[in-house]
């Protein structure tokens, strides 16, 4: 940005209002896509547009913004090692007379993950009774729309066995893929910012997958939401974070169990 000022200042309210650590060498990549807003808003200079985010009281361009700047890489499946470790603690609680379960996907971005959890459980739970609701949420309204859809590029699904194509997915007028009504009934989409706790659920959860999300925030960020999440989960429930992701010293709450995965005690 050509305002060194104007980026400061952009970056300590990015901060304030999500947690998202942006450094000074992120400086390129927000210039270009910051400019896509100011070009969208036919401004003249990013001076007018940080005054312009920064004073808009209702936060609607801030959810703009927060769109544009984030990342968002998801895929089916994604660290499939997770998702084997569900399904067999799922089948062990079920084992021990436990009916109800309850998972959060905390940073759902375009739906991937969510529905791969509930293809989990349906897989692993067919045809026997059970109370299943999957809360997924995130901070971009632009990938939560995309995910309340549910509607997929075909080479989004390349890596997906063939059968289980054919069961949770039908091809649309477009091409596309839909995924099937019965998973969506299983998810609630909600907005929440993961660095402002306390949130607006009860809990308890069994499980919480928050995973490659917490790369983007301190340490004083993450230690918060770690302790929102301690407060949700039930003892003996599971947090899910990226393989990327190191807690130790973090999280005296929690026990580590396997690589990337932490037991509430």
């Amino acid at each position: 940005m050509n305002n060194t000022v104007s980026f400061d200042k952009l970056r300590k309210f990015i901060y304030e209002k999500s947690g998202i650590s942006l450094s000074p060498a992120k400086d390129a990549l927000i210039t270009a896509r910051i400019g896509k807003r100011i070009r969208a808003l036919n401004m003249e200079s990013y001076k007018e547009y940080v005054d312009y985010v920064i004073n808009d009281k209702e936060d609607r361009e801030l959810v703009q913004l927060l769109d544009v700047i984030s990342t968002n890489v998801t895929s089916f499946f994604r660290e499939s090692q997770h998702f084997d470790f569900l399904s067999e603690k799922i089948s062990e609680w079920y084992k021990n007379g436990q009916r109800r379960f309850r998972i959060w996907s905390a940073a759902c971005s375009t739906g991937e993950e969510p529905y791969t959890i509930a293809m989990v459980l349906t897989n692993t739970l067919e045809n026997v009774p059970a109370d299943i609701r999957i809360l997924a949420t995130d901070i971009s309204t632009r990938v939560l729309n995309c995910a309340i859809k549910g509607i997929y590029n075909p080479d989004k699904l390349k890596d997906i066995d063939p059968q289980t194509r054919y069961r949770y997915f039908k091809k649309t007028d477009t091409g596309d893929l839909a995924i099937d009504e019965n998973l969506k009934k299983m998810i609630s989409f909600n907005r929440i910012n993961l660095s402002t706790p306390p949130f607006p659920m009860k809990g308890p959860f069994d499980i919480v997958f928050c995973r490659n999300v917490m790369i983007y925030f301190d340490n004083e960020v993450r230690l918060r939401l770690l302790g929102e999440i301690g407060r949700l989960l039930r003892p003996g429930g599971y947090l899910m974070v990226g393989h990327a992701e190191n807690l130790t010293g973090m999280i005296s709450s929690f026990k580590s169990v396997m690589s990337s995965v932490y037991v509430k005690q």
